[in-house]
């Protein structure tokens, strides 16, 4: 890993970079060197800053907090493989723990494609993490049994974009502002600094469509690689690391009336293991860890205790 360098709009936050499963990561670190790792995935569109009100809460309980932005999002390199599957996600979290010296004490939190990511790590690897936290996007199988909903659908509208060859001239700042507007609770604001951080992500054609690319392979299973295989099944299934899974009352990307009608978290933690807890956080969107910060933090230190 290389020096990092203080970023002072975010505190203790420094930037470096770190080598795993055959890609360059750009990573935001924060807490003691020699503390458990806790690893922590963002989603679209979104960047590792997403974790900037977590990571220091983090880094006072012990933990070294390392925040990777994900393959395709600069600065993180574009795979070579062009692999954009959940599976190669979750490859990513697993590389990730080995090339930072990770232990058996290592935690995981996901937002978003993060959550995926989440799900297909501890469930591939259980041995490498204690506790696990995903936000925001419930198992998979929870997800097959919801996406059909035609207020879930009408929602979901940009995947369907993606799907076609007009996909990449879709995205623009003017998009992803719409999409954070969409799926954060009504009249909220302050989320500029976050789209500035999620179109340097973008900065690049490659990045845009790497980017796009996890939505394609969604459907497209020819865009899957084989290497991944096994992650990929693993994404699916229920394991054994207990997860705490959050969702926020106002999420305009994923309802919480669908994911959890009348309140009912029944079906997500009857697809997570034992031991899992979930719950509503209120007051919050999609973006659950930036619109309830206290809030998230609190539950999630809880947890991890």
């Amino acid at each position: 890993m290389d020096d990092m360098d203080e970023l002072d709009d975010i505190g203790a936050i420094a930037a470096g970079s770190v080598g795993a499963g055959g890609l360059d990561f750009g990573i935001l670190t924060a807490g003691p060197e020699d503390g458990p790792l806790a690893l922590l995935l963002h989603g679209f569109p979104d960047s590792a800053h997403t974790w900037r009100h977590l990571m220091p809460e983090l880094a006072a309980a012990g933990y070294r907090a390392v925040a990777p932005f994900a393959r395709g999002y600069a600065p993180t390199s574009i795979p070579a493989d062009g692999a954009y599957q959940a599976g190669a996600l979750a490859a990513d979290a697993v590389a990730l723990h080995e090339a930072l010296g990770g232990g058996p004490d290592a935690v995981l939190v996901g937002h978003d494609w993060g959550a995926f990511a989440a799900y297909g790590a501890a469930n591939i690897a259980p041995e490498r993490w204690r506790r696990a936290v995903a936000l925001s996007v419930p198992p998979i199988p929870v997800m097959a049994g919801v996406f059909f909903d035609y207020e879930q659908l009408k929602r979901s509208f940009y995947i369907f974009v993606f799907q076609t060859r007009f996909a990449e001239a879709a995205v623009d700042r003017r998009f992803i502002e719409n999409l954070w507007r969409d799926w954060s609770p009504p009249g909220a604001g302050g989320h500029a600094a976050d789209v500035d951080h999620a179109m340097a992500c973008l900065a690049a054609p490659d990045n845009v469509s790497a980017a796009i690319g996890y939505y394609r392979a969604m459907f497209d299973h020819s865009r899957h690689s084989e290497r991944y295989a096994a992650e990929q099944e693993a994404v699916s299934a229920r394991g054994e690391v207990p997860f705490l899974y959050l969702h926020g009352t106002e999420d305009g990307c994923l309802s919480a009336d669908v994911i959890a009608p009348g309140g009912d978290l029944g079906p997500v933690l009857a697809a997570l293991p034992d031991g899992s807890y979930a719950e509503l956080v209120p007051g919050a969107g999609h973006f659950v860890q930036l619109d309830q910060p206290d809030q998230v933090n609190g539950r999630v230190l809880a947890w991890l205790r």
